[in-house]
Order: C-alpha cells, then sequence, then structure tokens
C-alpha cells in the first residue's frame, strides 16, 4: 500500500514511451498527474490526458516548477540512448536533469522519487565474446559497468540518488529500464529469430511498455527505504528459442548462477517482484502469431 498522502504524481518525461505509460497507468488508478516534457503537445493540446507543461530539466528553476503542487515524482526524462548527441552533450543534460529532479524533490519535501535508471548500468551492450558478462541470469549485483556516457550518467544518477535518500528521508527508486517495446512493435520481434546474436547485446531482454507504467506506480505505492535500484524486465525473452538453449550456443562458458527454464528472462526480476511487488503481465507472445 502506497502512503496515504501521494495523491498527486508529477512525471517528466511524459511524452516518451515511459513516460506515457507512466501517465496511463497512474491516471487510470485514480491518481492526478503533473506531466511534462520538452518535446510533444502542450497544454490542453497535449494527447495524454492530462494538460502537460513545456519543461526544460537542465534548468533547475523550471524543475522546481514543475514538481511543485507533487507528492512523489516519476522521473523518466533523459536523453534516452547514446548516439543521439554527442557524449559529453548526453552525460551534461542526463546528470543535470538527474539531479535538478532530485535537488527540487528534496525542496519540495516529497513523498519519494522514481526514477529512469538503466540496463547499460549493468555492462550492456554485451559483445559476442561475452564482454563485461560475467554470469547469468544477470541481476543487481553485475554493477556498474558503463560503457557509454549515457551508462555512466545513470550510474551517476544512482550514486546520486543514494546520498539525497539519506540526506532527506526520500525513498528513492531507480528502475533499470530494458528495451521498451509498445504491442505494435512487436510484429517485428519474428525477424530477431534467424540472427539470436543480434539480440545478444542484452540477454535477449525487453519490457512491454505497459508493465513499465506498473512499474513506475508500484514503485511509488512501495513501503520501500533509502535508494534501491531495480532491473525492469519482461518474465521472458524476446526469442522463440529456449533460454538454456540460447546461452548454450551462444555463451557456452558462460556461469550459470542458477537453473533457467523455459523462456524465462535472462535479466532477474526477482528484487523488483520483491521490493516492489513488480510482476510483469505482458508478451509479445499475446501478439505474435507463431
Amino acid at each position: 500500500m502506497t502512503e496515504p498522502r501521494i495523491r498527486t504524481v508529477a512525471v517528466t518525461g511524459a511524452h516518451g514511451k515511459a513516460g506515457r505509460a507512466a501517465v496511463a497507468e497512474f491516471l487510470a488508478h485514480g491518481y492526478d498527474v503533473l506531466a511534462c516534457d520538452l518535446a510533444g503537445p502542450v497544454g490542453r493540446n497535449s494527447d495524454l490526458g492530462t494538460p502537460t507543461m513545456r519543461v526544460d530539466l537542465t534548468d533547475y528553476g523550471q524543475a522546481l516548477q514543475a514538481l511543485a503542487g507533487a507528492d512523489a515524482v516519476v522521473h523518466m526524462a533523459n536523453i534516452p540512448e547514446p548516439g543521439m548527441f554527442p557524449p559529453a552533450e548526453t552525460l551534461n543534460r542526463n546528470t543535470a536533469m538527474n539531479h535538478n529532479v532530485f535537488l527540487a524533490a528534496q525542496a519540495l519535501g516529497l513523498a519519494r522519487v522514481v526514477w529512469a535508471s538503466s540496463e547499460t548500468t549493468l555492462g550492456l551492450p554485451f559483445a559476442a565474446d561475452g564482454g563485461t558478462l560475467r554470469y547469468a541470469p544477470v541481476d543487481e549485483e553485475h554493477f556498474p559497468h558503463p560503457s557509454s556516457t549515457y551508462a555512466l550518467s545513470k550510474v551517476l544518477g544512482e550514486a546520486a540518488a543514494a546520498q539525497f535518500a539519506a540526506w532527506s528521508g526520500i525513498p528513492f527508486v531507480g528502475l533499470r529500464l530494458t528495451n521498451i517495446f509498445t504491442e505494435a512493435e512487436y510484429a517485428k520481434v519474428p525477424e530477431f529469430w534467424a540472427e539470436p546474436m543480434s539480440r545478444a547485446w542484452n540477454l535477449w531482454g525487453y519490457v512491454d511498455s505497459r508493465d513499465v507504467g506498473a512499474a513506475c506506480r508500484n514503485a511509488v505505492e512501495a513501503l520501500s527505504t533509502g535508494s534501491e535500484n531495480l532491473i525492469i524486465a519482461a518474465a521472458d525473452t524476446i526469442m522463440d528459442t529456449p533460454s538454456p538453449e540460447l546461452l548454450a550456443k551462444h555463451f557456452p562458458e558462460l556461469e550459470l548462477r542458477r537453473t533457467v527454464r523455459g523462456h524465462e528472462t535472462l535479466l532477474s526480476i526477482d528484487a523488483a517482484r520483491r521490493v516492489i511487488g513488480y510482476e510483469p503481465s505482458h508478451s509479445w507472445r499475446d501478439s505474435v502469431a507463431r
């Protein structure tokens, strides 16, 4: 159950895949949502079901105003992957956004901060020779191994979140999101099966956008303390081949920490289940005819 005083949630990056899913999830469960983004339609022209504010979170004053009136924040705004901007710009902008939101949450005394970390903090992308991949299933202890300034921005965000949580007493939850798919994008999944190594960079992981929204709500409603950082993935892989066969063929020397069965995910979600009650309920298998 959630703290009684969390009724209004600010969602940053509201027009992105994760942000859009979070807004829909909170509205569907009776929360008031303060949405903001640097892109997309704003004001009452927003298509999110709630008015949306244009906010540049690299400016602390704007971040403070965007969170004013909220009880908690779900911070999804960031440059979402490496290669979109020069490396320094990605590091600087993501770090500034994260720090400004954390500072604003502390200044306003919010009840909880949920934010988008990344699976890339764990060593992704994994190379054909394994690279930084040490064992499977990959869990929260497979950290930190950033291989880009994007991943480094998330590692720095996790370090900052731990300090802000200790200073303020505000619980922080970082969601180490894997590759997000909308239901419409599942049509292309069979294209991956002929070349399994094309998806081995994250051990064939993915997550449904609707489950990302649910994870955001789970994290807001959880009774966790301090700063937690949790892998958020689907319960299965994106491949039609069973997980034990994928590992035996493509990573034969890899240490297996526990028995893997069927098509289960190789990005462990055990901690997310335990800490915030996350339970993915969507799969590409529900949408793609074999």
